[in-house]
C-alpha cells in the first residue's frame, strides 16, 4: 500500500471517473481508516483502526464488492459532508442507466475520502 496516490481532488475525480482501479480505491479507504498491512508478518496491523470499525471488520472489507461496509462508510460521513462532492467539486452524480452498484460504491468511497480530507 506504499504506492497509493496522494489524497487530493485529482485522486477523488480519478476514483469517480474510474481512472483508478477498485483495489487501489479499497486500499486508500483502508489506509485512512487506519489499516496497515505488515509485509514481514503477512498480517494487518489494526492499532490505528477505530474500535467502531475493528469490531465489525478486524480485516479491511472490500468496499466495492460488498454493500454492508459501504453502508457503514456512508453512515460515518458527517452530516455536513454528505453532499460534499456536489458542493465542493460540482459532482452531479451519475446519469440513470449509466451506473450500477459498483459506481455508487466508488462514489461513496470518494465522498468519504473527500470528507476525510476536509477534516
Amino acid at each position: 500500500m506504499s504506492n497509493l496516490p496522494p489524497l487530493n481532488t485529482e485522486t477523488i475525480w480519478a476514483i469517480i471517473n474510474e481512472e483508478i482501479d477498485d483495489a487501489t480505491v479499497n486500499q486508500l479507504v483502508w489506509y485512512y481508516l487506519g489499516y496497515r498491512y505488515e509485509e514481514s508478518s503477512g498480517k494487518w496491523d489494526t492499532t490505528g483502526v477505530s474500535e467502531e470499525w475493528l469490531i465489525e471488520y478486524p480485516e479491511p472489507p472490500n468496499f466495492i464488492e460488498n454493500r454492508p461496509p459501504t453502508v457503514k462508510l456512508t453512515r460515518s460521513i458527517p452530516k455536513e459532508n454528505k453532499q460534499i462532492l456536489k458542493e465542493k467539486l460540482g459532482f452531479t452524480g451519475y446519469k440513470i442507466g449509466e451506473f450500477g452498484p459498483r459506481q455508487t460504491r466508488r462514489a461513496t468511497a470518494a465522498n468519504w475520502l473527500f470528507s476525510y480530507m476536509q477534516s
